[in-house]
Order: structure tokens, then sequence, then C-alpha cells
């Protein structure tokens, strides 16, 4: 899996824990659900993802490579 797919994959995963959280745990678990979605909108903007750079330090793949016979 490349940084792409990984950063959606992640962000689903935290949006939902998070409001899963709020409403069964606590409601300030809500907050969290509204930092993932900010960084997502100044992302969008800037190019840049905190997350992103955690999974390219992790070794993850920009892009997958070119299989050839």
């Amino acid at each position: 899996m490349t940084v792409e797919p990984m950063i959606r994959l992640i962000a689903g995963v935290f949006v939902a824990a998070s409001v899963l959280l709020g409403m069964f745990v606590h409601p300030y678990f809500l907050w969290f659900t509204l930092f993932v979605g900010a960084n997502l909108a100044q992302s969008a903007f800037t190019g840049w993802c905190p997350m992103m750079s955690i999974l390219r330090s992790a070794g993850v793949p920009d892009q997958r490579t070119p299989v050839t016979h």
C-alpha cells in the first residue's frame, strides 16, 4: 500500500473511532474528529500532511513500483 491510500485509511479509522468514542465514552472525543478534518483541509491547500511525513519516514512508498518481467 502506498502513502495516499494509507492516509485515507488512517483518516477514516481516526474519524470513525473518534465519533464512536464521542458517542459512547465522552463528547470531548469529537474534538479529535475536528482535528483530523482540519488537518485534511489544510493539507489540501498546502500539500503537506503530518501523517504523510510519518508514513514516509516509516518507509511506506509514495508510488507503486512497476512490475517488470
